[in-house]
């Protein structure tokens, strides 16, 4: 797997290559690019399919400078990737972790055409719901956020109600679910980026500033919604279309947040459409 030196430090990624269109997929927190594999497998060779391992808790080398994990750094690391990469035209899809929407606002964002928001983090829900709520407690007692990753390795509390069990509706494989939380266990440094990270939610004040700024985003944006998400409430889809001067909304059945995993096969007709037509419209 290719590497990036970005300021922070050292990430993976995936490339799959091609002259298609660019999307670029990012995944949300505990979570590593294997996320995206089966819509990346839909898409297929007509589309050139950038995906990072951000720094959110399932990346394999802690960053070098650790107080840039943050919301709005971890955004700012999406846009210094595409930057180094020096991608173009870039339809950006983000799936639980919103902050992705700091780049929409804030920038910088002249490499981004189009965007994809699926079923994500909007408005006040930072952290969403019971799991992201946890991690946020934990974090600020080290020695708990080390209990709560632990949790991670029982059956039990990957498919538990108001946990992982309301993630996907479906069980992700256990070999995914193992990547994905090997880290933390293992690495105190990739801890203290998780913690750093899950410390630095953004305040109602900075989150009602970027409510305010993100219909200056006046490019294509689809928000792709899960109706059953017990995560990410459904009327937040709607209302998130309703501030982009071009958002659509289209809702998708029998799913919850993590809707590359629930519907890969639906999701990817709907970005291969969407990133088609914004080709198409230059």
């Amino acid at each position: 797997m290719p590497t990036l030196r970005l300021t922070a430090g050292e990430i993976d990624y995936e490339d799959t290559g091609g002259e298609g269109p660019v999307l670029v997929l990012l995944h949300g927190v505990n979570m590593d690019a294997s996320l995206w594999r089966k819509v990346v497998a839909e898409l297929g060779p007509d589309f050139r399919c950038i995906v990072p391992t951000l720094p959110l808790g399932s990346h394999r080398r802690p960053m070098a400078r650790p107080e840039l994990v943050t919301h709005h750094g971890v955004a700012a690391m999406v846009g210094e990737l595409m930057a180094a990469l020096d991608l173009s035209a870039v339809t950006l899809v983000a799936n639980d972790w919103g902050g992705a929407q700091f780049l929409l606002a804030e920038g910088p964002n002249d490499r981004i055409a189009a965007a994809a928001l699926v079923a994500c983090e909007a408005f006040d829900n930072f952290p969403p719901g019971r799991p992201g709520k946890a991690v946020a407690t934990s974090a600020r007692w080290p020695g708990l956020l080390w209990t709560a990753m632990q949790l991670q390795r029982l059956a039990w509390f990957r498919r538990a109600p108001g946990a992982w069990g309301w993630m996907s509706k479906r069980p992700i494989p256990k070999h995914v679910m193992d990547a994905w939380f090997a880290p933390a266990l293992r690495n105190p440094g990739v801890r203290r980026d998780l913690r750093t990270f899950a410390l630095s939610t953004p305040s109602p004040a900075e989150l009602r500033r970027l409510v305010e700024q993100l219909p200056s985003f006046d490019r294509p944006v689809l928000v792709l919604w899960a109706t059953e998400d017990k995560l990410m409430p459904r009327e937040h889809g709607a209302r998130l279309a309703s501030l982009f001067p071009r958002g659509q909304l289209v809702e998708v059945d029998d799913s919850y947040t993590l809707v590359p995993e629930d519907q890969p096969r639906r999701l990817a007709s709907e970005l291969a459409r969407f990133a088609s037509e914004v080709r198409a419209a230059g």
